[in-house]
């Protein structure tokens, strides 16, 4: 698996997948997106992203070089086409508002997916709040934290074939069967910072996020819709997914509402680039 590029028109979207998923999450959506005449990137980012094959070879990076990834991603589309909107699964649409925080204007529009501020699924272990002592010894190098039943999945049949993958490869396009403690530790020191500057967010925004989900509960949208500082922003809750909603059984939904989104705010932010 590597980055995914879907040539099209001269406005640009940039996907941006789960930690420790990879393109295979956002594959739906950009499509939909393509077909809409949207030119669309969805990188596999190093140290973020999981690739099959990788097995104990693997090593999370740091957030800071997830980020900077992102950061040449975006200006890399800036510099070919006349507006780059962002959307982002998960950890993804965390690193989704962090570059809008730094990018203001520049940024079209954003399509927040199972935005992740916290850890506080249905699915999660009850022992999950153990491991953060474990962050800040070397154990975290050591420690992985197994994908479990349901996989982020409410439709049956994906979710069965989701697990047989896992087990015979290691990974699916849901992503990497066990995820590392360290790459936990990133995600959490770039949750912490994106949370503390919401307000500096100011993109139209769109936030989708399952009423079920089972690694992040809808708080963390609630917690982007009530901070951001974005004069448009539109929330909307499924109710037949859980967490990977853009492999799930409202993907169409995700997608429909995705492309109508950027397509009403693509033109017009350019436009007001263009007038300032």
């Amino acid at each position: 698996m590597k980055t995914i590029e879907m040539p099209g028109g001269q406005h640009a979207v940039l996907a941006l997948h789960g930690l420790l998923g990879n393109p295979l999450e956002m594959q739906f959506v950009g499509k939909k997106l393509q077909r809409a005449g949207y030119s669309v990137v969805i990188p596999l980012i190093p140290g973020y992203g999981y690739s099959s094959g990788q097995g104990k070879s693997y090593r999370s990076t740091r957030s800071e070089d997830w980020y900077a990834e992102v950061q040449r991603q975006f200006d890399a589309l800036k510099r070919t086409h006349a507006s780059v909107s962002v959307t982002g699964l998960c950890i993804g649409a965390v690193l989704a508002l962090r570059l809008a925080m730094d990018r203001g204007d520049e940024i079209s529009a954003l399509s927040l997916l199972a935005t992740t501020l916290s850890y506080d699924g249905w699915s999660i272990p009850k022992y999950r709040f153990l491991l953060p002592l474990a962050y800040y010894t070397p154990a975290r190098y050591l420690y992985s934290y197994k994908e479990r039943y349901p996989y982020g999945l409410k439709n049956a049949n994906l979710r069965a074939w989701i697990a047989r993958e896992m087990q015979v490869t290691s990974s699916s396009a849901a992503g990497a069967s066990k995820l590392s403690a360290e790459g936990i530790f990133q995600a959490h020191r770039l949750i912490k910072q994106v949370r503390r500057r919401l307000q500096d967010v100011t993109a139209p925004s769109l936030i989708i996020h399952a009423e079920e989900d089972d690694v992040a509960s809808p708080k963390s949208a609630d917690m982007v819709e009530s901070r951001i500082s974005s004069p448009i922003k539109k929330k909307i809750i499924l109710h037949d997914s859980y967490h990977i909603i853009t492999l799930d059984n409202e993907k169409e939904k995700v997608a429909a509402e995705t492309v109508d989104f950027f397509n009403q705010h693509s033109q017009s932010s350019r436009l007001k680039l263009m007038s300032a």
